[in-house]
C-alpha cells in the first residue's frame, strides 16, 4: 500500500516538519537518518518501529482507545498528535460533545450534504465517485478530520434494513467499482476513509446481538468483495468492525480480522470498532481490534470518572500484557498500524487545508443527485413537464418539505442550506403556479424513538383532495424519512408498505384527478398496490443539499435522467430471498439467522427462481429513446489468464441528449456448483447527445469467473460453456452469447 508521499520534495518536506517538531521542546520524535536508496515508505515505517521504542507500555496502551466520543489519545512529549474521527459517510457530521451524543454548539460546523450512497451508486458513474469522495474528503479536512467514518459498503439483503441508503446497493460488483474511487478522493485530502461495517451488518434489528450463520461462498461472493476491492484496489486506510455475531464470534474482534483482511488481503491500515461493538478484551488483543471506540461512556456501570480507562483495551489490557496473560507484541502491531494511519494524515507534509462548502462542492452534490434519480414509469410522457402559463401543480406531500438531513442516526447532518423540493420547483417553474399542501404529516425525526404527529391527519386529507380538484397536475412527493423504523440506524422498517395513510391518500387523489407524478423520496424499495394510480415514478433517494434543484431539473427536462437502480423493487416482500424463508433468515430468532437464500441475492434471486420484480436491477428509463446493438466478443474461446472484450453500439435515438448505462452480465452454462443464472461483471456509462452514436469497449478479465470453492477454501473458475448478456438491466437483456472457457 502506497504512503501519500512523493519521493523527491515531498520527503525533503516531511523531514524539514519533522525537523521543526523535533525543534519544540516537549516533541521529542526519535530521529533517524534516511539511507541512500531507501524509500519514503520504508523510511517511514523505520521512524514508526523507532518510536514504539521508546514509548512505555501505558502510551501504547493508551493509543488504542478512544479518549471522547470522537477522538483517540495522542503523545504529548513524542509530539504524536491525537486522532479526530468524524461520521459521516455522504457529509461531516457536526460536532459532538466531548463525553456526550449531545451537539457542541458550534456557529462554524455547517457542512455541505452530499447525496446517500444509494444515489451515488444509482449513478452508476465511478468517476463522479472519486469527485463525490474527493469533495467529502476536503470537507473533513477542513474541519480538520482525520478519519472520515465511511463509506458503507454492506450489502442490500433486505428492504427492511433502516440502514440501506448509507450503503451501494445489493450488487457486490457494483459496490465494488463504486466504492475504490470514492475512498482514493477522500484519502487525496491527507484523511483515511473508512469502509464499514465489517461484516455482515445488513440488518439494523437485533443488530448489536444477532448471530449470523451464512456460508462460505455467500460470505466470499457476496458479501465480502466491496472490502476487498476497498483494501486491495481501494488501499483503504481504516476499515470499521459491524456489531453482530458471525458464527458465534462478535464481528469487531473475530478471527477473520486477521485471517481474511489483514493476512489474505494484506490490509495495513487500523481497525476500528464501531461505537460500542467491543466485548473482550483477549478477543480485542488477539483478533485485530486496533482502536476501541464508544465503549460503554456511561461508566461502564462502575462510576468511573475516566470510565475511557475501563475500557476493553484499556486498563484491562494493559493489566493482561504486564501479568504475562497477553503479549506485549500485540499492542505493538496496533501501535505500528495507528502510527502508519498518522503519517498517512494528521502528519502528511502533503495534507491539504481542505475546502468547506465552496460552490464546487455543491455543484459534485447536485450533479451525483440528477444522475443518481431513476425514472420508474412515465406512461404518456408524464415527464418532463413543460413550465408554462396557466399550468397549476399542485406538489402534496409531506416531503415536499421535510428536512431530510436531519435523522437517521449518525448520517445526520448540519447542512449549511438545503434545498426542498418544493423550494426547488418554486424556483425552477416561474410561470406555473404551483400550490403546496401536506396531505399529511409525521412526527419529527428522532433517534431510537417515534414521535407523533401533531396536525389532524383526517384534515390535511381533505384540504389536499381539494388542491388536487382544481389542479392541472399533481406531484405526490412522499416516501419514507428519517424516523425511527423508517430509513434509519438503530432498527428496521416494521411494514413494507408506504406509512402515514400514503396509500389512502393516493387513491383518494386519483379519484379527482388522474394526472398525478410520484416522487418518491426513500433508500429503500417499497411496496407499490398504488402503482397504476400514478403516470409518472421518480425514485428520488436523500439528495441532500441541492435536492430541490436536482429534482426540479430532472422534473423540467432540463437534465435528462440517467439513474439505474442499484437494487430490485420486489412486488410484495416474500418475493425478496431473505424474506422467503421465513422468520429464521430475516431477522432471525433473536439469537441466530441463517441466510437461507445464500448466494441467490437481489437479481440473482429474482433471476434464478422466475420471479418478475416490481423494478428490477440496473433499471432506469430515460428522456430519450436508446438502442444497444452490433454486439460482439472478441473471441470464441478463452482462456483463465484472457481477457473478454465486448464491444457494442450505443446509439441516441431520442430528440434530446442522455445517458445510458450498459450492462454486462456473465452465466455460466450447466454449472457444477450452484449458481446465479447471471451476474454483473461490467457496466459503462455512455454520454450521447441526440442522433449520436457510439462504439464502447467493456473488458471483463476471465478471473472475475471465478467462484468460491469451499473444498479448497479458495477461488476456481470452471471450464465449460458461459452466456455473455448485454442489455440495460438485469431483466432487459439485448443479445445473448455463448462462449467457452477451457
Amino acid at each position: 500500500m502506497r504512503l501519500p508521499f512523493k519521493k523527491n520534495s515531498s520527503l525533503l518536506t516531511f523531514i524539514l516538519f519533522l525537523h521543526v517538531l523535533l525543534l519544540n521542546g516537549q516533541h521529542k520524535i526519535p530521529q533517524i537518518q534516511i539511507e541512500k536508496g531507501q524509500s519514503s515508505i520504508d523510511f517511514i515505517e523505520a521512524k514508526i518501529d523507532s518510536i514504539i521504542a521508546v514509548l512505555t507500555l501505558e502510551e501504547k496502551v493508551a493509543l488504542t482507545h478512544a479518549q471522547s466520543k470522537f477522538s483517540s489519545k495522542g503523545i504529548a512529549r513524542l509530539g504524536i498528535p491525537e486522532v479526530w474521527m468524524s461520521d459521516g459517510p455522504h457529509g461531516v457530521r457536526e460536532e459532538i460533545s466531548w463525553d456526550a451524543w449531545s451537539e457542541a454548539g458550534w456557529t462554524n460546523d455547517a457542512v455541505t450534504a452530499f447525496p446517500a450512497l444509494t444515489c451515488l451508486a444509482a449513478s452508476f458513474n465511478p468517476e463522479l465517485s472519486r469527485d463525490y469522495g474527493f469533495s467529502l474528503g476536503e470537507e473533513a479536512r477542513y474541519r480538520e478530520k482525520d478519519i472520515l467514518l465511511g463509506p458503507g459498503v454492506n450489502i442490500y439483503r433486505t428492504p427492511m434494513n433502516g440502514r440501506n441508503f448509507e450503503y451501494m446497493g445489493e450488487d457486490p460488483f457494483l459496490a465494488s467499482t463504486m466504492v475504490v474511487p470514492y475512498i482514493k478522493g477522500v484519502q487525496e485530502n491527507g484523511v483515511a476513509a473508512c469502509v464499514k461495517h465489517f461484516a455482515l451488518n445488513n440488518q439494523e434489528h437485533w443488530r448489536d446481538k444477532i448471530n449470523v450463520e451464512v456460508s462460505d461462498r455467500a460470505l466470499y461472493e457476496i458479501y465480502l468483495p466491496a472490502f476487498k476491492a476497498a483494501v486491495q484496489k481501494g488501499n483503504v486506510w481504516s476499515i470499521m468492525g459491524a456489531y453482530n455475531k458471525f458464527r458465534g464470534q462478535y464481528t469487531t474482534h473475530h478471527k477473520i480480522l486477521n485471517k481474511i483482511l489483514k493476512t489474505d488481503w494484506g490490509f495495513d491500515g487500523v481497525l476500528v470498532s464501531d461505537w460500542g461493538s467491543g466485548h473482550n478484551t483477549k478477543e480485542a488483543a488477539l483478533y485485530g481490534l486496533d482502536i476501541e471506540m464508544g465503549t460503554g461512556t456511561d461508566g461502564l456501570g462502575i462510576g468511573a470518572d475516566d470510565h475511557y480507562e475501563y475500557y476493553y483495551l484499556a486498563k484491562p489490557f494493559l493489566k493482561a500484557i504486564k501479568n504475562g496473560e497477553l503479549s506485549e507484541d500485540l499492542v505493538d502491531d496496533k501501535v505500528r498500524r495507528i502510527l502508519r494511519l498518522i503519517y498517512r494524515t494528521s502528519l502528511n507534509s502533503n495534507r491539504s487545508l481542505g475546502k468547506l462548502n465552496n460552490k464546487e462542492h455543491h455543484e459534485v452534490a447536485k450533479k451525483v443527485a440528477t444522475e443518481g434519480i431513476v425514472l420508474l414509469k412515465n406512461e404518456d410522457n408524464f415527464f418532463p413537464i413543460k413550465d408554462k402559463k396557466g399550468l397549476k401543480i399542485a406538489v402534496i406531500g409531506e416531503n415536499a418539505t421535510r428536512n431530510m438531513t436531519r435523522g437517521g442516526g449518525s448520517s445526520q447532518l448540519k447542512p449549511l442550506f438545503e434545498i426542498s423540493p418544493l423550494k426547488g420547483l418554486e424556483t425552477r417553474y416561474k410561470n406555473a403556479t404551483i400550490i403546496h399542501t401536506m396531505g399529511y404529516e409525521s412526527g419529527a425525526s428522532a433517534y431510537d424513538k417515534t414521535l407523533p404527529a401533531t396536525l389532524n391527519q383526517d384534515s390535511l386529507y381533505v384540504k389536499a383532495i381539494e388542491v388536487a380538484k382544481k389542479a392541472d397536475i399533481v406531484l405526490f412527493i412522499g416516501g419514507l424519512n428519517k424516523s425511527h423504523h423508517q430509513d434509519s440506524e438503530g432498527d428496521d422498517r416494521e411494514v413494507f408498505a408506504l406509512p402515514y395513510g400514503q396509500e389512502r391518500l393516493i387513491n383518494g387523489i386519483n379519484e379527482v384527478n388522474k394526472n398525478v407524478g410520484f416522487l418518491l423520496v426513500t433508500g429503500n424499495a417499497v411496496a407499490m398496490p398504488w402503482i397504476s394510480k400514478t403516470k409518472g415514478i421518480l425514485q428520488t433517494w436523500y439528495l441532500g443539499s441541492m435536492a430541490g434543484h436536482a429534482i426540479a431539473d430532472v422534473v423540467s427536462g432540463d437534465v435528462n435522467p440517467s439513474g439505474k437502480l442499484p437494487f430490485s423493487f420486489p412486488k410484495k416482500l416474500t418475493d425478496n430471498a431473505a424474506h422467503s424463508f421465513g422468520e429464521i433468515s430475516y431477522p432471525g430468532d433473536g439469537v441466530n439467522q441463517y441466510y437461507k437464500e445464500d448466494i441467490l441475492v437481489g437479481y440473482r434471486w429474482f433471476d434464478t427462481k422466475k420471479i418478475v420484480p416490481q423494478f428490477a436491477f440496473g433499471y432506469g428509463l430515460s428522456y430519450s429513446d436508446f438502442k444497444i446493438s452490433n454486439i460482439k466478443i472478441d473471441k470464441e474461446k478463452y482462456r483463465i489468464n484472457d481477457k473478454i472484450k465486448v464491444t457494442l453500439d450505443v446509439s441516441n435515438k431520442g430528440g434530446r441528449p442522455g445517458s445510458e448505462v450498459v450492462q454486462v452480465y456473465i452465466g455460466k452454462h450447466k454449472s457444477k456448483v450452484k449458481r446465479a443464472l447471471k451476474e454483473l461483471k461490467g457496466f459503462s456509462k455512455v454520454y450521447l447527445d441526440k442522433g449520436d452514436k457510439i462504439n464502447t469497449i467493456i473488458t471483463i478479465d476471465v478471473a472475475q469467473l471465478a467462484y468460491y470453492n469451499t473444498k479448497i477454501s479458495d477461488w476456481s473458475v470452471e471450464k465449460g460453456t458461459y452466456y455473455i448478456y448485454v442489455g440495460n438491466a438485469s431483466n432487459n437483456i439485448v443479445k445473448k452469447i455463448k462462449f467457452v472457457l477451457f
